[in-house]
């Protein structure tokens, strides 16, 4: 696992927006390559209590089909996303009112949690695959199952640690071969305002191959072998010191 900025709210995005997005949209046209609204409004919600950005930060995650990146939605279609899914602001916010900066907050927490996840599989990628594919993996689609969880969650679970809050799986292209891969999220903690620049961290993070194929199965083995050997002869090490 490791730490990366969180989604701390089910969204919905453009055709080429965040590769972060939930099932259940209504009434909305949705692409099925990444369960995301087909045209994502940039005009304020009725209601909306401040003017938000419209402004969109480019990922550094490659999309597959061509050389553009991923791009990541802007404060409005964030806040436009919520809105659509119900979220009733007014509601939640009573005791300590929902200031401007807390999109800024939310949008940045987002954007580091999508590019911690893509450096996790890009470890996996560059570990096992990197001479199959020189040219490197890319993003083709993805979607939000986050009341779907895994066996290994489950049994984590029985085990007495906490379920993940969400749930997201992200087909990489590897130079023609698609590959699954399951991201978890689990609670991080809270973190501050002061915080963000420095480390958005929100939750902490198990990225790893879905098991559907033989060749990830593998990869999962390998990479368990290795951790139990590394945590055993550092084992060893301390003993003998």
């Amino acid at each position: 696992m490791t730490k990366g900025g969180g989604c701390p709210v089910n969204h919905g995005q453009a055709p080429s927006g965040c590769p972060m997005s939930q099932d259940g949209e209504n009434q909305v046209k949705i692409n099925p390559d990444n369960m995301m609204p087909m045209n994502a409004s940039q005009e304020p919600s009725p209601g909306q209590p401040f003017p938000l950005s419209v402004e969109r930060e480019v990922s550094t995650i490659p999309k597959a089909g061509g050389d553009e990146k991923w791009v990541y939605p802007s404060e409005q279609m964030f806040w436009n996303a919520m809105i659509r899914k119900g979220w009733k602001w007014q509601n939640e916010h009573e005791k300590e009112p929902l200031q401007k900066n807390d999109m800024s907050h939310i949008i940045r927490i987002h954007n580091a949690n999508n590019e911690a996840a893509w450096q996790e599989i890009l470890k996996w990628e560059n570990a096992f695959h990197s001479g199959e594919c020189p040219t490197g993996p890319k993003l083709k689609k993805f979607s939000g199952r986050a009341q779907d969880y895994t066996p290994r969650a489950r049994i984590r679970s029985w085990l007495g640690y906490e379920l993940p809050f969400d749930r997201h799986d992200w087909v990489v292209d590897r130079c023609g071969k698609d590959v699954r891969y399951i991201i978890d999220y689990y609670d991080g903690g809270p973190i501050m305002p002061d915080q963000l620049k420095a480390n958005p961290a929100f939750a902490i993070l198990d990225v790893r191959p879905a098991l559907d194929s033989i060749g990830n199965a593998w990869d999962r083995m390998k990479v368990t072998w290795w951790r139990f050997r590394s945590n055993y002869l550092n084992k060893q090490a301390k003993e003998e010191v």
